[in-house]
């Protein structure tokens, strides 16, 4: 049995447009399980759900083997962060953390004890008495955290909490994150948009495609081996060329795309004969042409990003992104080049014809 089981979830805000539909996900206890879409694909709807916040039109949700789809949120023990934080403006750090010890009917010693514990777990203590506008924005998340912490929650919800913090803080964020959740050892739910985010946090990431699980595996199995198109471009791949199989077998296909015979690994349900797109990523090419891929393209415009440069490069009907180091490649705009990418870097799936 799993610790958390979300079972053939159906929910709707409207009658005849369901968000999910027969929506099952298993949760182990202790892992950081996130959850990846793009947004309207149904990641807040299955939060608030969780939290018990929308009524299900059927389905069941169990936690430790109990049954939790009916009982109202005020019961369930849960630890929820917002992406807006949703902090007491008018009380104190030390008086946002209570709040919920005191609706738990906790004794004062026992409050100030788990207020202080939680306020040094996010290295916080000191700053009890400042009001949240006195707070940067990483500290409110940290008091935002703190506060669905301090009350030991049986699982602990996040919904996009990073998402208004700029990108340096979001990093040092993220960090923080793993080491409290393992430190805690509390098992966790966080909804997600950011790719970047979930492969850097999570045991599991489940990817969502209009309410359905689209693909369930470690970080490491979704961004090496995406399941379906839909995965590998969330997964940070991009369409390099669309030919006909010619040949194929059990893990390899190749591919006529106009005067060249390109290899990839064969995704589900590309079959010879039929039309197939190959995807990689804008990382995966060498300028000079030695692999046994290549690809023949015209520059249309150039990037400048530090170390790197990314390009944008022309293929018949094609286009698709090229970063390379700064020193490696010395293209212009408008340059013919020829790339070389390694076949196991690619992936082909079927294309709709």
């Amino acid at each position: 049995m799993e610790y958390l089981e979300l079972i053939n979830l159906t929910f709707g805000y409207e009658k005849d447009k369901p968000v999910l539909n027969n929506f099952s996900l298993s949760v182990s206890k202790g892992d950081f399980f996130s959850i990846l879409g793009p947004s309207g694909c149904g990641k807040t709807t299955i939060i608030r759900t969780i939290a018990g916040f929308l009524e299900l039109r059927a389905g069941k949700i169990k936690l430790k083997g109990r049954d939790y789809t009916y009982m109202p949120p005020h019961n369930r023990n849960f630890g929820l962060v917002y992406q807006s934080y949703a902090l007491f403006p008018h009380f104190t750090v030390f008086q946002n953390l209570a709040f919920g010890l005191k609706i738990r009917k906790l004794s004062e010693k026992e409050i100030h004890q788990k207020i202080i514990s939680a306020l040094i777990l996010v290295n916080l203590k000191g700053l009890e008495k400042r009001y949240p506008g006195q707070l940067s924005g990483g500290q409110k998340q940290r008091v935002a955290l703190a506060r669905a912490l301090v009350v030991e929650p049986d699982l602990l919800l996040l919904d996009e909490p990073l998402s208004n913090l700029d990108a340096k803080l979001r990093d040092t964020m993220r960090s923080e994150l793993r080491r409290l959740q393992k430190e805690v050892g509390i098992t966790t739910i966080y909804v997600t948009h950011d790719l970047v985010e979930a492969l850097a946090l999570s045991d599991k990431i489940v990817i969502i495609n209009q309410g359905k699980p689209e693909q369930i595996g470690t970080p490491e199995v979704l961004f090496y081996n995406p399941k379906s198109l839909f995965v590998a471009n969330f997964m940070g791949f991009q369409e390099l060329a669309r030919g006909r199989v010619i040949k194929m077998n059990e893990r390899m296909v190749e591919m006529q795309v106009e005067d060249e015979v390109l290899k990839a690994r064969r995704g589900a349900g590309v079959n010879v004969g039929s039309i197939a797109i190959l995807v990689n990523r804008v990382g995966s090419f060498e300028y000079s042409g030695k692999q046994e891929n290549k690809l023949k393209g015209r520059i249309i415009s150039k990037i400048f990003q530090g170390d790197t440069a990314l390009y944008f490069v022309s293929m018949g009907e094609s286009l698709f992104r090229v970063e390379m180091p700064l020193g490696s490649a010395l293209w212009k705009e408008e340059d013919t080049i020829v790339l070389g990418t390694d076949p196991n870097l690619c992936i082909a799936f079927p294309a709709e014809e």
